[in-house]
């Protein structure tokens, strides 16, 4: 009998008649794990896609070949972080860049007298000529309660309005800034982009609209003046608002009379009433309320009676009157044609 494991007919001719013959066409382990072959579903075989039996791959060249699931995911995360970033971005509540520089603008008007300044009939009493209205220091300041506004919580507000209260107290009414020449009280109110400007006008006061002291603060030469009396008579008032979504702004409009005779004189001189008004214009952002800070930004000032002839920018330099009065000459009209005088330097005249 022949072998079992040769075909009927035999051993085809130039076969080896073993599996020597086969070993060209088999595949090694390498090859095959190579080979991934997906194969078409049935939605696919019935739509005819007959010419493609693998579904293609991306390449990105040196990256190699990346599955399509994974392209569409990193496009997603690419997507999302773009968004991240506009919205941080463009968010209405992010901290806007802060105000650095001179931001304060100062415009001081001397008030001169009409007739010559007499003192106070009873030096004991100086402000019993006074119209009614007025209140002893803080009384006078006339602080509104804290209310909400559309950006801003009462609590906000109620801050902010301390804020300034605090701030007017110490360069309107405290002795130290009055007539000691001291100004480190009012400058710890002051934000850090507005101390430079702040220590400038400490240190060379000029009335440019944005260095004059006065600006900040009241204050009298103690070489020339000195307080007749410890109280100061204020009237005014204070109104809330926003300079927008993000600044909370409190205007001030203040008058502060002030008793005052000469340096070193003795008790029962003569004594002068001096009249200063302030309108001030204050703003915060929520780090300025955090810390109990302000931005002045607007300064008014309106001091009388003074001379024409002085500068109000770091002293306010009133006339004193003299035991029968002192005379004063009466302010020159302003020629809008002369250009040598800057056209914000004005002088009014004292009523009463």
């Amino acid at each position: 009998m022949g072998d079992p494991r040769e075909p009927p007919e035999g051993t085809p001719d130039g076969g080896s008649g073993n599996e020597d013959e086969y070993r060209s066409v088999v595949f090694d382990e390498s090859f095959v794990r190579a080979a991934r072959i997906q194969e078409l579903s049935a939605r696919e075989r019935l739509a005819g896609s007959f010419g493609r039996a693998t579904r293609p791959r991306v390449r990105l060249g040196p990256l190699g070949t990346v599955p399509r699931q994974a392209l569409a995911l990193l496009l997603l995360i690419l997507v999302a972080f773009a968004a991240a970033v506009y919205f941080g971005i463009s968010s209405p509540n992010r901290q806007a860049v802060r105000p650095e520089g001179s931001q304060l603008t100062v415009s001081l008007v001397a008030l001169s007298p009409a007739s010559a300044v007499r003192p106070v009939a009873d030096p004991a009493s100086p402000f019993a000529a006074l119209p009614p209205g007025y209140g002893d220091g803080a009384l006078g300041l006339g602080t509104p309660a804290g209310a909400a506004t559309g950006h801003f919580s009462k609590v906000e507000v109620t801050k902010a309005l301390d804020t300034v209260q605090r701030y007017l107290v110490a360069s309107s009414l405290a002795p130290a800034a009055l007539v000691q020449g001291s100004t480190a009280e009012v400058r710890a109110f002051v934000t850090p982009g507005e101390q430079a400007q702040f220590d400038s006008s400490v240190a060379q006061p000029v009335d440019d609209r944005h260095h004059a002291l006065t600006g900040w603060v009241v204050r009298f030469d103690p070489a020339q003046v000195a307080l007749a009396a410890d109280s100061v008579k204020v009237a005014g008032a204070m109104r809330i608002d926003e300079a927008d979504s993000s600044t909370l702004q409190i205007t001030t409009d203040h008058t502060f009379v002030y008793a005052l005779k000469p340096a070193g004189a003795p008790s029962g001189a003569p004594v002068t009433l001096e009249t200063v008004r302030r309108q001030l214009t204050f703003q915060f952002d929520r780090i300025d309320l955090a810390s109990a800070q302000l931005r002045l930004v607007d300064s008014v000032l309106q001091a009388g009676p003074v001379p024409c002839t002085g500068s109000l920018a770091a002293f306010v330099q009133p006339v004193l009157a003299g035991p029968d009065g002192t005379q004063v000459t009466a302010p020159t009209g302003i020629d809008p044609g002369n250009h040598a005088k800057p056209a914000w330097q004005v002088c009014g005249v004292l009523a009463g």
